[in-house]
């Protein structure tokens, strides 16, 4: 029995969260659930996306390039939000 080799790939992670200008209503109310859970020394709350993607392949600099143009118009809203890319080979 042959072994089947992996192709060489990339993980890549973007987190996307509301720019600090932005109020966030969600993670106020967690921020309210957590002291009437008697959490202390919340000083703040946000929410956000947290999306991986694996991927096959390709040259890390094209990549990184065209990841950062999906974050920008399919991910993230840059009105609103900001986004943070993490890109790791050996996905």
């Amino acid at each position: 029995m042959r072994a089947v080799s992996k192709a060489a790939g990339y993980k890549a992670t973007v987190t996307v969260t509301l720019k600090p200008s932005i109020l966030d209503p969600q993670g106020e109310a967690i921020g309210h659930a957590l002291q009437n859970m008697g959490v202390k020394g919340i000083k703040s709350v946000r929410i956000g996306k947290h999306i991986e993607l694996e991927i096959e392949g390709g040259e890390e600099k094209v990549l990184r390039a065209k990841l950062e143009e999906i974050s920008k118009e399919l991910l993230s809203n840059p009105v609103m939000e900001n986004f943070h890319l993490d890109l790791q080979a050996g996905g």
